[in-house]
């Protein structure tokens, strides 16, 4: 059965993209600024994160009470925390040391193609008419601004390995994107998002504890702003945005209603790295913004009434 599209679920799911793309502006920034390694500014990102998860957890459980949670979800919100903030930011950081801003998000948005695939193969989900043009549309539009983009960067000795590590990005990231819309209606979008971040952010710490020395780390100025910027504009709220989105909407919608990605990506990257744009990314981003902007339209038809409340 498909979720209904309310303007409320729309506007915050197309928002959460936004905040998101700003995410490989800050990386690439940080990375010419201050040539911090991947895992490093992965660890302070998540870091500067985890006050803002602890809070607002706090706040949840005194709300709500402790939600009994069985070992089988825990289990899976164990794993989607891995997938989907652990694994998926760490081969995307890696990644991104090697390809422009625009083309990470253009490889990193093969993601809802696998994710409603899975939903289609695994869980019988059945497609709307809408969401099979919109994805028609989105991906053309992504397959074009590709091409585009390989004519204008391929000498760097390492951008197939960082495209391929964008690649697996987009995997981890599709399974975390259908395991979250099933679960949360479960365990609720508060405690879930809580709960998958610590895991994540565990997962990080772990790594950066086991392969690198804090003393190592040169805290300036420039390196604490940038990892700021990332928890806070690219991490905290997008991740709460998307969770509140999978839940009113459908993970399918999120799926395609968050290609607007690209298109933000390359503009914030022409504007702030100075990265070209070419005719091809034009024409592949304008049939991006039509897939979108069809899914967007589907909401007229639906009463315009406030999306059911969350404890966020």
């Amino acid at each position: 059965m498909q979720k209904q599209i309310s303007l409320a679920g729309f506007l915050v799911t197309l928002s959460g993209a936004i905040f998101f793309s700003t995410k490989a502006i800050f990386v690439k920034l940080a990375f010419q600024s201050t040539h911090v390694d991947a895992l490093t500014l992965l660890s302070l990102r998540m870091l500067f994160s985890l006050p803002f998860y602890l809070i607002i957890g706090f706040f949840a459980w005194k709300k709500e009470g402790i939600q009994h949670i069985t070992r089988t979800q825990w289990l899976l919100i164990l794993v989607m925390g891995i997938f989907g903030y652990y694994f998926s930011s760490l081969f995307d950081f890696i990644g991104l040391q090697f390809v422009s801003a625009g083309l990470e998000r253009l490889i990193l948005f093969l993601y809802p193609t696998f994710a409603v695939l899975i939903n289609t193969y695994f869980f019988k989900t059945k497609l709307s008419n809408v969401q099979i043009i919109a994805l028609i549309l989105t991906y053309a539009g992504i397959g074009i601004a590709y091409w585009g983009e390989m004519k204008l960067d391929t000498t760097h000795p390492n951008f197939y390995y960082g495209s391929f590590m964008i690649f697996l990005c987009a995997i981890t990231y599709s399974f975390y994107l259908v395991g979250t819309g099933r679960i949360v209606p479960k365990v609720g979008t508060t405690h879930y998002t809580v709960y998958a971040m610590l895991f994540a952010t565990a997962g990080i710490f772990i790594h950066f504890l086991i392969t690198k020395n804090i003393s190592s780390i040169h805290f300036t100025s420039t390196l604490i702003n940038y990892s700021v910027a990332l928890a806070i504009v690219a991490t905290v709220l997008p991740s709460f945005m998307m969770s509140y989105g999978m839940k009113h909407i459908g993970s399918n919608n999120v799926a395609i209603i968050t290609s607007v990605g690209p298109v933000s990506t390359i503009l914030q990257a022409h504007f702030f790295l100075e990265e070209k744009i070419i005719p091809l990314q034009l024409i592949g981003t304008s049939l991006v913004i039509i897939g979108v902007i069809l899914i967007g339209w589907k909401s007229r038809n639906i009463t315009l009434e406030p999306a059911e409340s969350t404890s966020v």
